[in-house]
């Protein structure tokens, strides 16, 4: 088990919407975390003050601050857009690390740990653990497996929409990592680290060097109905300090109906021209 420390604790930032059940399953998922220096935040803008009431997220947070884990829990409203919510978190996150996480995962019980690890020893921007849609497990999908490893350290790169590196994005659909994992026999004692495009699900960042690429401030300059986001604060990272994302993931999508239906406005297109 990594040891961890204060000087390297985790605030766990959980943005949700309306999904009190989902958010209880990845709660649990953290409640039996091998890491155990972390929080955790939740930014709730559900239409009710559901997520407070409900007997399994309130017990799960029981669990968790049995386990030593401050738990937050903010009704953020009135909502104005997921890049205003997550900007809200980023501000209460005061721990060296940050790991944004959606309220639709399931993690397996080292990804913290292997995270920690990985940032600790490349000292980047960010390290990704891609979700997996198990629905997929069977859809084999060679023509989108293709993989750069690192080589070396993890360098800040310049990724934009479009571009060559832009197609990385595919490695991420449906099971494609699962495959790609079990193809080459990665396993969490030997991880490894890839490039990416960007990382959905599961990111975990340092805290510092995302506030100085400018968090998610961008909320101000866009309507509050964008999506991709996320998108956009990693591709500011990563032209910074560099990122990249870990094999095995060992993150699983809930595969739910997104909450963001309306996806015409995509951040990380409409800023392209400040990457």
């Amino acid at each position: 088990m990594l040891r961890d420390s204060s000087a390297d604790s985790v605030s766990v930032l959980v943005p949700t919407y309306n999904r009190p059940a989902a958010l209880a399953v990845t709660l649990l998922s953290l409640a039996f975390q091998t890491y155990q220096s972390f929080s955790v935040v939740i930014s709730d803008q559900s239409d009710t003050n559901e997520v407070l009431l409900r007997g399994e997220i309130r017990a799960v947070i029981r669990i968790l601050q049995l386990h030593g884990h401050g738990v937050r829990i903010y009704n953020h409203l009135p909502r104005k857009g997921i890049a205003e919510q997550r900007q809200f978190l980023l501000d209460a996150a005061s721990t060296p690390y940050s790991l944004f996480l959606d309220d639709d995962c399931v993690l397996e019980p080292d990804v913290i740990e292997r995270m920690v690890r990985a940032l600790r020893e490349e000292n980047c921007g960010f390290v990704g653990c891609a979700t997996i849609g198990l629905s997929y497990r069977y859809d084999i999908r060679p023509q989108e497996q293709r993989i750069e490893f690192w080589k070396g350290p993890v360098r800040p790169e310049t990724v934009k929409p479009g571009s060559l590196k832009w197609e990385r994005y595919k490695l991420h659909n449906a099971a494609n990592l699962y495959h790609v994992q079990e193809r080459l026999g990665i396993t969490a004692e030997k991880q490894r680290k890839y490039k990416v495009a960007w990382v959905g699900g599961c990111v975990l960042y340092d805290t510092a060097k995302l506030k100085c690429a400018g968090g998610y401030q961008f909320w101000k300059e866009l309507p509050g109905n964008i999506c991709g986001e996320d998108v956009l604060a990693q591709l500011r990272v990563m032209k910074r300090y560099g990122g990249c994302g870990l094999l095995p993931s060992g993150v699983y999508h809930q595969e739910l109906p997104t909450t963001l239906p309306d996806r015409s406005i995509v951040a990380a297109v409409e800023k392209a021209g400040s990457l």
